[in-house]
């Protein structure tokens, strides 16, 4: 069937979610984490997912701006930084994150295809509205869909759920994109057409499903759609 609507996971896929730790090493003002700044965001951001799937396992759900903030103390202090000052600059910007350099193209080629477009996200509500506003792509957005409004994060299925409950399509008219190739292929598993952003040439996971696609970036996914 045709797509008519395409997903977008965000942090990672949209919003490129070491640009916080980027930022902050630039500031002199912050200059404990100019040596370290890639080793913090990689460990942010994995302890930042894996907090996901064990609350999720464990059915204690939380919003992602806790697990966010709970990431960021365990990178923190496994890399022996103690600021205060620097704790509240990295979480100041991760909720202006940049977005990679072919979004905004990206989303208004799909918008001129006539395709319905989305984010997808374990964010809270209030976290990807700062992203969409500084990014300044809300535009080119026909909804911003929060994991908040079914209490669990992704991969489960009520997630990807409120993609045919907003948009009142079936799931093959869905194209979901993600950089996270786990999210990929949980979105897969569930019976959406799939694309892997695969930024890092990373292998792919060893799941239930797999992604039809694999790009580098997001530039060619309106000829997907």
């Amino acid at each position: 069937m045709p797509i008519t609507t395409v997903v977008f996971d965000a942090y990672g896929t949209l919003f490129d979610v070491n640009a916080a730790a980027m930022q902050t090493a630039k500031d002199p003002a912050h200059a404990d984490v100019a040596d370290i700044w890639p080793a913090l965001a990689r460990d942010w951001r994995l302890k930042q997912l894996q907090y996901t799937w064990l609350r999720t396992v464990a059915g204690r759900h939380c919003d992602f701006w806790q697990v966010t903030q709970d990431g960021l103390d365990w990178a923190m202090e496994a890399h022996g930084l103690t600021s205060l000052t620097t704790r509240a600059r990295l979480l100041e910007l991760y909720r202006e994150l940049a977005a990679y350099p072919e979004v905004a193209a990206m989303l208004a080629t799909l918008k001129q295809q006539d395709k319905a477009t989305a984010i997808l996200s374990n964010g809270s509500h209030d976290m990807l509205q700062g992203a969409v506003t500084s990014a300044q792509i809300g535009d080119v957005l026909d909804a911003v869909l929060s994991v908040e409004d079914v209490g669990v994060f992704k991969p489960h299925a009520r997630v990807y759920d409120l993609i045919g409950i907003h948009f009142g399509c079936a799931k093959d008219n869905v194209l979901f994109v993600s950089s996270n190739g786990w999210d990929a292929a949980g979105a897969a598993g569930y019976g959406f057409q799939t694309a892997w952003v695969n930024r890092a040439g990373e292998p792919m996971d060893r799941l239930y499903a797999s992604p039809q696609h694999v790009l580098s970036d997001l530039s060619t996914i309106p000829e997907l759609a």
